[in-house]
């Protein structure tokens, strides 16, 4: 799905203690097991009654009321293509997908994880340790 220009990115904080209604009956499972606390989600659309959130290839209809939009934009997205920028003397650069971004209010920071040859790379980097890739 095409990004809204611009792109608004937010927190959702929610978790099943919150109870139910904040999550759109059929998102329920899938959002649960997300596990969305300090995970940054793109706001790509929204009605009367649900925004649509969008983190990595999925899709989830929620209540306005617990979406904290954060002003800072990360500086990487999801599918963005980057290589770490030093690498461990002994192996080459991760280089892989942005698959998740996650926001740490406290230290206002962005870390991310990547995916690199269709596997996902457990080390979670911090911004100052990739950059964009050139194709």
């Amino acid at each position: 799905m095409p990004r809204p220009k611009p792109v608004v990115y937010g927190l959702y904080s929610w978790t099943p203690e919150y109870g139910l209604r904040y999550v759109h009956p059929a998102n329920r499972r899938t959002f649960e097991w997300l596990e969305p606390l300090g995970k940054v989600f793109e706001k790509i659309d929204e009605t009367d009654d649900w925004i649509l959130l969008r983190y990595d290839e999925q899709q989830f209809k929620v209540s306005r009321e617990l979406f904290k939009e954060l002003y800072v934009r990360p500086p990487f997205s999801f599918g963005d293509l980057v290589v770490e920028t030093d690498p461990a003397d002994d192996r080459p650069a991760h280089e892989g997908l942005i698959s998740d971004v996650f926001y740490d209010e406290a230290a206002d920071t962005f870390r991310f994880q990547l995916v690199e040859k269709k596997r996902k790379i457990k080390r979670v980097f911090e911004a100052g340790e990739l950059e964009l890739q050139n194709n």
